[in-house]
């Protein structure tokens, strides 16, 4: 006799995994509204001030604040699109990657960018969630996994993988090529942090 056990529902529906990238970027278009409307600049209050202690809630803070309409627009569908792609792999998964890219990234565009510079936007997470795809493929549970993953990765180097490199190594003055480096690191550490562990379950008869 075998017995059976209910599958494991932390990782939510496929409804409820979607919506979560949504809520994060709903959280960032209130705020750019806020901004707008309220006196005083949160990016300044809030964002990631280099070298200083006082810059540090920015690690926490500095992705959901836009300098602008137009930056925040260029960060919404890259977001939504690899940010659903990572939220497939469950609720929880996706909020625990989010931190983790969010952590170091916004550590590493801390200690290494200008002293004084202030540094906010969604795209240290893009490109963390970037290489969280990337990485994801190399440590999956099963060929099968790795096979569908690699297909995965392969879609979205095409899609954004020149502007990634561009974002990185030619990055604009005034970008931030510091987030979108350490975001890169933090998604790969992610996808190896968060993969998914092989559980022996003794068989019964």
């Amino acid at each position: 006799m075998t017995s059976t056990t209910p599958p494991d529902r932390r990782g939510g529906g496929f409804l409820a995994r979607v919506v979560q990238p949504l809520i994060l970027l709903g959280v960032m278009w209130v705020a750019r509204v806020l901004d707008d409307l309220l006196p005083g600049s949160w990016n300044h209050l809030y964002g990631i001030e280099s070298w200083t202690f006082d810059g540090l809630d920015g690690v926490v803070l500095s992705p959901a604040l836009h300098s602008g309409w137009p930056h925040l627009l260029s960060n919404t569908v890259p977001f939504l699109v690899l940010g659903v792609l990572v939220a497939l792999d469950g609720i929880g998964r996706f909020w625990a990657v989010t931190a983790i890219i969010a952590v170091v990234g916004g550590l590493g565009t801390w200690a290494f960018n200008a002293p004084g510079a202030v540094t906010v936007g969604a795209s240290g997470l893009v490109f963390g969630y970037f290489g969280y795809l990337l990485v994801r493929a190399f440590v999956a549970r099963s060929l099968g996994h790795g096979i569908l993953y690699a297909l995965i990765a392969i879609a979205v180097a095409v899609l954004y993988g020149s502007s990634m490199l561009a974002g990185i190594f030619g990055a604009a003055e005034g970008i931030s090529w510091q987030a979108h480096l350490f975001g890169a690191i933090g998604g790969g550490a992610a996808a190896i942090v968060t993969r998914p562990r092989h559980v022996n379950t003794p068989r019964s008869a």
